[in-house]
């Protein structure tokens, strides 16, 4: 038996998700009634695949900026380090099927997109890195399964 660890993902069993899935990985409440809502959106089989950094890295840009767009309550769209998704977080926001709206309503924003957000030396800490194609073959692959983010385990 493995010991609980603090950070929830690394209480997961990795090798038994199937992704892509979407599911909540965390509820925080805050001291005045706030509580935000943590999704691990999850594109690749862990330890199977991963995203490209350019790629990943327009993405992330993308859907930073065009989630907010169809959601007031976006806190943060953060990678994983591991490069198989992203972190979601919300507040106040609890409704797992508007979850998944926002994420196919975003995600086909990028498909739309004729350009990277902020990809330039001002905005972007690395603006050589990114990959508006690899970004669109990312979203476009999860919308075609996109009735299967609600089956996390194999």
């Amino acid at each position: 038996m493995t010991k609980n660890m603090n950070v929830e993902s690394f209480n997961l069993d990795h090798t038994k998700v199937k992704a892509p899935y979407v599911r909540l990985a965390g509820k925080t409440e805050g001291k005045h009634g706030d509580v935000i809502y943590k999704y691990d959106i999850r594109f690749c089989q862990p330890n199977k695949e991963h995203m490209k950094m350019p790629a990943l890295h327009s993405l992330e840009h993308m859907m930073a900026e065009f989630s907010r767009n169809h959601h007031d309550g976006v806190v943060d769209l953060s990678p994983m380090g591991c490069q198989t998704g992203f972190y979601l977080s919300l507040i106040n926001d609890s409704d797992y099927n508007r979850v998944l709206e926002l994420l196919e309503t975003t995600l086909k924003d990028v498909l739309e997109a004729d350009e990277v957000p902020a990809c330039n030396e001002v905005q972007c800490g690395f603006a050589a890195s990114h990959s508006l194609e690899g970004a669109k073959e990312l979203a476009r692959n999860m919308l075609k399964k996109r009735n299967e983010w609600t089956e996390v385990f194999a």
